[in-house]
Order: C-alpha cells, then structure tokens, then sequence
C-alpha cells in the first residue's frame, strides 16, 4: 500500500495529547510520573520530537488502555510516511 506523500498521518504524541490528555487534564510531567518516564520524554512526543517506542507503548496501554499494538502502529505509519516524504525510492528497482 502507498501512503499519500502530501499529507503525515497522525503521530501518536498527537493522539495522546488530543485524546487522553486534554479531556483529563493531564499535563506531560503528570502522565510521565504515573507511568515511570522522564517528563520530557512525554513533552517531546507530544511535540512530535520523539517516536513512541515497546517500552512507552506498554507504559500508555496500562495507563490508558489504547493497546500496545495502536500506539506502535501510529508510530509505524507516521515514520512510513515521514520516510517517504524525506528520501527518494524511485531509483530502486522491485527485484522479486
């Protein structure tokens, strides 16, 4: 499947900000502490400076239950779509 090289899609930190922190009230420092990460981890994923990794994929699924598998896969598709928009696969002809 292609990805649209226009548009990226959704990185998580987006979705945690948008959909889990701001309707609870959650700052970074207080999700960052009630999952056991550095307070600028949080910040810098919210700010779309930093992948959502297994570890922080597990410590969010426990917090707030989205499934390990949806945080990885958001991470996945936005660094698909991110790679398409930096680097130049045209040259790379299909061998199989």
């Amino acid at each position: 499947m292609r990805l649209p090289t226009n548009r990226l899609p959704t990185h998580p930190g987006e979705m945690l900000l948008e959909e889990f922190m701001k309707p609870y009230g959650l700052s970074a420092r207080k999700v960052a502490t009630m999952i056991g990460v550095p307070a600028n981890r949080i910040s810098e994923i919210v700010a779309g400076n930093r992948s959502v990794t297994a570890d922080t994929a597990h410590r969010l699924d426990r917090l707030f239950g989205m499934g390990v598998d949806t945080w990885l896969s958001l991470q996945a598709h936005y660094d698909a779509a991110l790679a398409l928009q930096k680097n130049d696969y045209s040259g790379i002809r299909q061998y199989a």
